[in-house]
């Protein structure tokens, strides 16, 4: 009867987990290490669509790449991360000036974390009247708080104008948001700021200079196939290969 009784358990709490995971707001999950996955979600087009973020838990405080698209989220992933590290996000990192990326700047900024985008960006926020950063990225730099570092570099154009990702060279992560496709997506996706031949270029540099990555965050969908880099490149060589009028 015990064993009927502890299996029924088992079966429940698995019910749960694979339940939450599925049909919470701010689903988190563990990378490796202090590194960590979340993702939220956003109605584009009657469609809901995902969008991956990550945090890093060091000495120093929590560092963010991104913020949530869903702005209900804004405040509950702050409270999220206190109560699981018992820890406060010091710095959050926009990747590009897309909603997606830099929604949360504003609200960020106003709660006293230091806010950081590249300077593409920020002149993009500027010329559209957006909230702009705290701190503006003049080139590529390389970060160390608490016991990681990490470097902060734009690749060229690709998804946007702006787009940058971030490398942990010790750990080897690669957090590429929208200037990498997941393994799963059937096509680039939105295109209206993108520079698809130079996304091309772009991508031939992160992999010359960010060599053997043993995770690779997309912006959306499943991040857990680190082909991710390599199927953004075919993506982009389908598309410039088809004609023009197809495109």
């Amino acid at each position: 009867m015990r064993k009927v009784i502890a299996i029924v358990l088992f079966l429940s709490a698995l019910s749960n987990s694979f339940g939450q995971s599925k049909n919470t707001a701010l689903p988190i999950s563990h990378l490796t290490g202090d590194f960590y996955v979340y993702k939220t979600f956003h109605d584009y087009n009657g469609t809901r669509i995902s969008a991956n973020a990550m945090y890093l838990v060091t000495d120093k405080g929590v560092v963010m790449f991104d913020a949530p698209w869903d702005e209900t989220q804004f405040q509950p992933l702050l409270d999220s991360i206190k109560a699981k590290h018992n820890k406060e996000v010091v710095m959050c990192f926009a990747t590009h000036s897309h909603d997606d990326r830099v929604g949360g700047i504003a609200f960020y900024k106003q709660k006293g974390i230091k806010t950081y985008t590249g300077k593409i960006t920020d002149e993009i926020l500027k010329k559209e009247n957006k909230p702009r950063a705290a701190f503006v990225l003049p080139n590529d730099t390389t970060f160390t708080v608490g016991q990681y570092k990490f470097e902060v570099y734009y690749p060229g154009k690709g998804h946007a104008p702006d787009n940058i990702i971030a490398w942990f060279e010790k750990e080897k992560i690669l957090y590429g948001a929208c200037f990498i496709k997941s393994a799963s997506a059937a096509d680039l996706g939105y295109l209206a700021n993108s520079d698809v031949k130079e996304w091309k270029k772009s991508i031939k540099k992160v992999q010359t200079k960010f060599k053997n990555p043993v995770y690779i965050i997309p912006g959306h969908e499943d991040w857990t196939n680190t082909e991710s880099l390599n199927h953004t490149l075919k993506l982009v060589e389908d598309y410039l290969n088809k004609p023009s009028g197809k495109k």
